[in-house]
């Protein structure tokens, strides 16, 4: 099982991707409890994909109550180098409008209930996050994106706690601070993803103008109206991008991890190790394995 490379989280209006073959769904267990959803493994453009609804298929899990840690972990366990999150954002900025497409390169972290990190007991690593999207695949993704949408490249993401949308007054300040888009389930994904040696890219798929366009004000039925158009445009970016990704990784995720585990080993129960395996495997002896 350990051999699916790519892999796809689903958000709002997202819950499954059309056209897989040789359907599986699988359910691992994970030392952080359970995935968001069934992951369905399947094949499509000759690849082998996952794919996990971040809510849950019927949209049943608040932005702060994913399980995000359980998520990537299984992602990890599969096998799992390239991992494409799907958003649905709201715009912060005039020349960004529902329908578009944003590949973000920057994020600014507004969480407070959600634990970011796999390393929160015995192990301490300190990873590298100033860069927090993969610039490779972000690039491919891009590309990906052109001949199905208006796409903007590098901006900046604000992720907020949610489910409420901003006030009026936030959104002015979040736009002040250089956001482009505000979304909720970004975070903390990315970083776990980094801490996984995963490549982390976002396709964001705005649905609506946030708080700060007073003229419209954002609400269910305004984010609904594009829900749809955009679920079916992200089905088919993701046909045009799996091609593209038949290219080993050259990038620096795939050694994320390396020199940043600062933890003397001698003083780790190895019961840690056993916790962590699927994610620190790659740098811990055989005595600890």
């Amino acid at each position: 099982m350990n051999n699916i490379k790519l892999a796809f989280i689903g958000g709002t209006g997202l819950y499954e991707i059309e056209g897989l073959t040789n359907i599986n769904q699988v359910c691992i267990d994970t030392p952080f409890g359970k995935t968001s959803d069934l992951i369905t493994l399947g094949r499509l453009q000759q690849e082998t994909v996952a794919f996990l609804p971040r809510h849950g298929h019927d949209h049943q899990i608040t932005p702060s109550n994913i399980p995000a840690r359980a998520n990537i972990y299984a992602l990890k366990t599969l096998g799992v180098e390239r991992l494409i999150s799907i958003n649905a954002v709201g715009s912060l900025q005039k020349n960004i409008n529902p329908r578009d497409a944003v590949i973000p390169g920057q994020l600014i972290d507004r969480t407070y209930l959600r634990v970011n990190t796999f390393f929160d007991k015995a192990l301490v690593a300190y990873i590298s996050f100033a860069r927090p999207f993969c610039n490779e695949l972000s690039t491919l993704l891009a590309k990906a994106c052109e001949i199905h949408s208006t796409v903007h490249r590098n901006g900046t993401m604000l992720v907020i706690e949610g489910p409420a949308f901003s006030t009026s007054a936030e959104s002015r300040l979040y736009q002040q601070w250089g956001g482009d888009v505000i979304g909720m389930t970004v975070l903390p994904e990315a970083k776990l993803a980094r801490e996984a040696e995963m490549c982390y890219s976002s396709l964001s798929l705005v649905t609506d103008n946030d708080a700060w366009l007073e003229t419209d004000e954002v609400n269910v039925n305004t984010i609904l109206s594009h829900l749809k158009s955009n679920a079916c445009k992200a089905k088919s970016i993701i046909a045009d991008l799996i091609p593209r990704l038949n290219i080993p990784r050259t990038c620096e995720c795939q050694n994320a991890l390396r020199d940043t585990i600062m933890t003397n080993t001698n003083s780790i129960d190895p019961s840690e190790y056993i916790r962590l395996k699927s994610i620190i495997s790659k740098y811990s002896s055989d005595n600890n394995k």
